[in-house]
């Protein structure tokens, strides 16, 4: 069997049933052992309204043994504006039925049943969690008391218009294997006990217990009287029944004082309401409580959560909402309406907004988009963009892919989530496109595009994409919600035009890299060495074949290429063509010995191991480990996986097709005879950072022209018979997602073969994959709670509100369970010119076309700058091209000023001034009074 198939069947027998194709993502969240025991739990889900099949969906995602879901109440059109397993079609029927073969659709690993008859005590023992959602209170206490009794972990949750709650019993004797996400130093085992509701509603343990908490659950209380008395929930807007609501409230309490009686009235306005964004944040902590339930991994809730954004209802004073705007139409935004009224939904539908990736989060959004009406009317678009195509592992996060989406010969994740978000409300207006976004294709998205928008939403994982987008937000001055997850952790943040601070710098979202003198030669941990094999592998695999390909296909790549070391890669490439099986496993040999041993011995020879920086310092101390060098063995399973990956691509990149064969690789290598060691004495070792960046000695140009004029006779030698083309060669690019390509198996020998070396202890091949492949981890639960947040800013941005209190950033971590709201920051490095304050919003605009129709010159700018607007400039830049600059010599600035702007900034000579167009310029300018330069200012010239 080959080194593949070996690794192969290791990493199959450590995983037992669990597929890591599909579940790689959550793997690193949750670890194989929670996995295992998710995969032996039975959960049954009751509620098939919009929160309850945001919990199936997430645990069905997630990989549990089978989900029943239950309702004995059939389809209303309220229903629609939350539940998106549900069409109009399925108005009058029963909500379990209606919903179980889309679920099922979700993962053919689980099973999913529906019941709608009334849940016995039998029934339910077929089950190791039970989560109750949209159910009667006596419900609850029923249920609740049978799943305490039997050890069935209880969950119950529930949505009422913009408020929430979460309540969670595991039992008496519940186990927490790992209560934290953070990777365990050692085994923790964590006995955690639960009251059963009934005795918990009249002495509540609520999370971050406070005023607004305590009167919260009074409403939920007081809600489920008022329904059983008036058979009805409290109609939106209706005076009496807010008042009524209240005094049920302030009949269960004898500390009136914690009553926030405003809050409990605005709670019976909205409380017949069913909205999206609060479905799927609720529904993503709730399913997390399952998983925690199911599996034993991270704490759970104790025991209750309240949350609301009633903050979402219209500023005061803006609005007014009354019975008559929030009463039902018969439409599947009905549930919406109840709470922001009919002439909102009608706002909703005109949006146009720009969804930035069409991964889990943008699929997550789309979904909420979708249901809430987002573009849905006449004049709103939603435009949703993103180059990836679908892979099978973004299935277990991803809700608008399917299997079958998988494997398609460039089937994009943009237009499968577009057409699968019609599919739920057939009247939205979405458009997919298969572009990144950034300044390559700003003639796609650039002035007309933006200024077209009403928002923007980030769902990307790069944090300088999301920096590029927000620095076009700030431009178009428009607003951008962005959001992010890494396992069960994510953050929503609000970006406002004029209102907060922009999203962020590069500078200050540059993700810190390893000093290269660290990755060289002074590892510390496993990651320095995932790291530094991660480079091997393009340095090997990569690289030389993409150059080896350009010196045979263009004649100007011996002139264009300046480093003597890439030519002389192109030489080596060329000699060491191999012609068999064993001459891969030759080169794979030699290379472990460069590598392993005459490398370290290089090292050990410039810095022994009693070397000393100075009198008493020991060189090798701290972070810097003393290397050993390594003898190769035959018969040391990591010398074999080295030899065996590495002889397998060297293989690959030359288009050599042999079998790889393992003995026969142990045949050669027997064989073979190393030479000696021979030490390297003229090689400068750096050992800081700083050392690594000094500037090289000069380039050898006889040395060079020797090299190329050697390069170029061979290539000449080359076509003249005809072999060119069989000298061409297979640049192979890293892919993580393909575990059978032998990537990751070389870099997990690589890097521990490297960590022997230091002393490291080595890493599994999951971990090795997670670093080589800048694996985020990632879980359903988080995405579906981030994504409703973010929807929830959204309902702001669309009033228009203008508060800055009104508006929160949040993050939350499930695994505590942690959800933290702030208001944002008003915008940063305000300042004055004279008396007008600035920040980065500001602008100031200036026609680019004067009063005689002619485009502006440089000087009559900066003269309407300084006389209209009391603009002092002293330089002029267009990006990061310098237009002006008062430092400049006169003849210098005089010519500049005479010229026209579309000169300036590389229109052709004589050209007219392409309208419609804006043109934006920053000007750094002095301030009058003392003299200070002062940050940047933007001018905009709409021309045309």
């Amino acid at each position: 069997m080959s080194a593949l198939g070996r690794s192969s069947m290791r990493r199959s027998e450590s995983l037992g049933e669990i597929d890591a194709g599909l579940y790689s993502r959550q793997l690193y969240v949750l670890g194989h052992e929670a996995m295992r025991r998710l995969a032996k739990t039975a959960v049954l889900v009751s509620g098939m309204k919009g929160l309850g099949v945001e919990i199936a969906k997430n645990i069905i995602l997630a990989g549990v043994k089978s989900v029943t879901v239950h309702d004995p109440g059939n389809t209303q059109w309220s229903d629609l504006s939350s539940q998106f397993f549900l069409s109009e079609s399925d108005v009058g029927r029963n909500r379990a039925v209606a919903s179980q073969q889309r679920l099922a659709e979700l993962n053919s690993y689980v099973p999913v049943t529906a019941y709608t008859r009334e849940l016995s005590e039998s029934f339910l023992a077929a089950f190791q969690v039970v989560v109750l959602s949209n159910s009667p209170l006596e419900e609850q206490l029923r249920i609740s008391d049978i799943c305490h009794a039997r050890s069935i972990r209880f969950v119950l949750a529930d949505t009422k218009g913009l408020a929430g709650q979460l309540f969670c019993d595991f039992g008496e004797n519940f186990v927490v294997d790992e209560p934290s996400e953070a990777d365990p130093v050692c085994a923790y085992v964590q006995h955690i006990s639960q009251e059963p509701l009934r005795a918990s509603l009249a002495k509540p343990k609520i999370k971050a217990m406070d005023d607004r908490g305590h009167s919260l659950h009074l409403a939920f209380r007081a809600l489920h009287t008022f329904t059983a008395e008036m058979g009805r929930l409290p109609r939106p807007r209706v005076q009496a029944d807010a008042e009524r609501l209240l005094e049920l409230a302030q009949g269960l309490t004898t500390h009136q004082e914690l009553l926030d009686e405003g809050l409990v009235r605005t709670f019976a306005h909205v409380s017949a309401g069913d909205l999206s964004p609060m479905a799927a944040l609720l529904g993503g902590l709730a399913a997390q409580e399952v998983l925690k339930a199911a599996s034993g991994k991270f704490l759970p809730l104790a025991q209750w959560l309240y949350f609301d954004a009633l903050e979402c209802l219209p500023e005061q004073g803006t609005t007014l909402l009354t019975e008559e705007s929030c009463a039902p139409r018969g439409s599947r935004y009905d549930g919406q309406i109840a709470v922001f009224g009919a002439d909102f939904q009608e706002r909703l539908g005109r949006q146009k907004y720009f969804v930035v990736g069409a991964g889990a989060i943008g699929c997550e959004l789309l979904k909420n988009f979708a249901m809430i009406g987002l573009a849905a009317g006449e004049g709103g678009s939603v435009t949703v963009t993103d180059m990836d195509t679908i892979e099978r592992s973004n299935l277990s996060r991803q809700l608008l892919f399917r299997l079958r989406d998988v494997g398609v010969s460039g089937k994009l994740k943009s237009e499968t989530a577009a057409a699968a978000v019609r599919r739920m409300n057939p009247t939205t207006r979405v458009t997919a496109q298969p572009h990144h976004v950034g300044p390559d294709t700003e003639t796609l998205y650039g002035d007309d595009f933006f200024m077209a928008l009403d928002g923007v939403t980030n769902a990307l994982d790069s944090m300088q994409a999301r920096a590029y987008v927000d620095s076009l937000c700030i431009r178009y001055l428009k607003p951008l919600l962005d959001s992010g997850t890494e396992g069960t952790k994510g953050h929503v943040q609000v970006v406002v035009p004029h209102l907060t601070q922009p999203f962020g710098s590069p500078l200050d979202l540059t993700e810190s890299a390893v000093p290269l003198c660290t990755l060289r030669h002074f590892p510390s941990t496993i990651e320095h060495t995932l790291q530094w094999a991660r480079d091997e592998f393009d340095g090997l695999f990569k690289v030389p074949a993409e150059n080896v390909n350009k010196f045979l296909e263009d004649p100007a790549f011996l002139e264009v290429q300046r480093t003597t070391q890439d030519l002389e890669g192109v030489r080596s490439s060329l000699q060491e063509k191999p012609c068999s099986w064993q001459d891969c496993v030759r080169w794979a040999r030699q290379r472990w010995e460069s590598l392993y041993r005459h490398t370290i011995l290089n090292l050990l020879h410039a810095f022994p191991p009693g070397h000393e920086t100075s009198p008493g310092v020991p060189f090798w101390a701290g972070p810097k480990r003393c290397p050993r060098p390594l003898e190769f063995d035959c018969d040391n399973s990591t010398h074999m996986e080295y030899i065996m990956a590495a002889a397998s691509l060297f293989a690959q990149t030359h288009r050599l097709q042999v079998p790889r064969d393992r003995a026969a690789a142990r045949e050669t290598l027997r064989a073979m005879a190393m030479p000696p060691f021979q030490l390297e004495v003229a090689v400068r070792i750096p050992v800081t950072e700083e050392e690594m960046e000094e500037v090289p000695a000069g380039v050898d140009e006889e040395q060079l022209a020797a090299l190329r004029q050697e390069l170029a006779e061979r290539r000449q030698a080359l076509l003249e018979v005809g072999c060119g083309s069989t000298h061409l060669m297979e640049p192979i690019h890293f892919e993580k997602d393909d575990d059978s390509n032998g990537h990751v198996d070389f870099i997990m020998a690589a890097s521990n073969l490297r960590a022997a070396n230091y002393g490291i202890a080595p890493a599994d091949w999951h971990k090795s994959k997670r670093v080589a492949g800048r694996i985020v981890p990632a879980i359903a639960t988080t995405t579906a709670a981030v994504a409703g947040l973010a929807c929830l800013e959204l309902y702001k941005l669309v009033w228009g509100h203008q508060d800055l209190g009104s508006y929160c950033n949040s993050f939350l971590q499930l695994a505590e369970p942690l959800l933290t709201r702030f208001h944002p920051l008003s915008p940063l490095a305000t300042y004055k010119y004279g008396q007008k304050t600035w920040s980065c919003w500001h602008r100031v605009e200036v026609p680019g076309i004067g009063a005689h129709g002619e485009e502006l010159t440089l000087q009559e700018l900066l003269d309407q700058l300084q006389g209209v607007h009391g603009l002092p400039v002293r330089t002029v830049l267009c990006g990061v091209t310098i237009l002006y600059a008062s430092f400049w010599a006169k003849q210098k600035r005089e010519a500049q000023l005479a010229r026209r702007l579309t000169q300036l900034v590389g229109g052709p000579p004589g050209a007219a001034w392409p309208p419609p167009r804006i043109l934006v310029l920053d000007l750094v300018c002095e301030d009058q009074q003392d003299d200070d330069v002062l940050p940047p200012v933007h001018v905009w010239l709409p021309c045309g």
